[in-house]
Formats: structure tokens, sequence, C-alpha cells
């Protein structure tokens, strides 16, 4: 523990140690969150845990850094807290998130494009692709339903999509 004549010295210290230091720690901790007020609280803060850590009888060679590295580590602390904001908290103030359905709307598009486009396929792959990406069967599926293996279904389905990709291509 710290005697009384002990800590009149290190506050009569750390009050000469403010008054040197105290507009550099500002000018950083504004640098750093770009707000007057948290960076005076951030300066304050960095002398009070010092004073706190001196009381202790902690000892520092370097005042300066040593005051620098403790508003270093308060702003990664504020940096920290700042980030986690409540969609709750965001609504309150008024912000609304944007729906985007233009990629959906494409998707529709490009699907009925699709549809016209398989019925001028070959009959044999219009029924595979409608079976496959209309229907949603699986090749096991496919296969018992036309009574074909499983290996010449996803034949099928692999020949009629190239030849799909091709009309696609050409209607553009």
């Amino acid at each position: 523990m710290v005697t009384p004549k002990e800590k009149k010295r290190l506050q009569d210290s750390l009050t000469v140690t403010h008054g040197d230091y105290k507009k550099g720690l500002k000018s950083r901790a504004f640098y750093k969150t770009s707000d007057d007020m948290l960076s005076d609280d951030l300066v304050q803060d960095t002398f009070m845990k010092t004073w706190l850590y001196l009381v202790k009888g902690g000892k520092i060679d370097t005042m300066k850094a040593f005051l620098y590295h403790v508003l270093n580590n308060l702003i990664v602390d504020e940096y920290r807290k700042r980030n986690t904001v409540s969609l709750d908290v965001l609504l309150e103030k008024g912000y609304e998130p944007g729906v985007d359905n233009s990629e959906s709307m494409l998707n529709t598009l490009d699907g009925k494009a699709m549809l016209l486009l398989i019925q001028r396929l070959p009959q044999k792959y219009q029924k595979v692709m409608r079976m496959r990406y209309i229907q949603q069967l699986s090749l096991k599926e496919m296969a018992l339903i036309t009574g074909q293996s499983k290996n010449t279904v996803a034949v099928q389905a692999h020949r009629g999509l190239t030849k799909l990709r091709l009309l696609y291509e050409l209607e553009k």
C-alpha cells in the first residue's frame, strides 16, 4: 500500500503529467473516434486508470508510453462496444431495411423463358427436363417413371441441359 506522503507525491506527479500530455492524448483519441465528448471521456479514463495503477503500487518507467498504451486499449474497447447495434434500435430511429426482389423477379422471368425453350427440345429431352427442373424429381424417381436406368436418365438430363443452354444463348 502507498503511504499518505507517497500518495501526495504521486498526485502531484500525475497533475503535472496531466498538464503535459492531456492535449496530445485528446488529439489521439479524437483522431481515432471522431467524437469530441468521447475523446474527453477516454482521456479522463486514461488518467483514472493510471492513478489507480499507481495507488496500488505499480511502477511506470516511461509515463508517456504508459498513458498512450492505456488510451489505445480504451479506444479498442470502445470500438468493440460500438459495433453492436440492435436492429430494434435502428428501427426505432427510422431505419427500414430495403427488400430487393429484382433477383427473384429475374429468376422467375428466366424460368418462364426456359419453359418455352423446353418445348423446342426433342421429345425425349423435353420429358426428362420437365421431370428434373419443373417437377424437381430425383434421377432415381425419373428412372422408375421412365423405366430406364439411372445412368441413362442422367445422360439425357445432361444432354438436354446442354441443348437448352444453346437455345437460350441463341435467343439472347
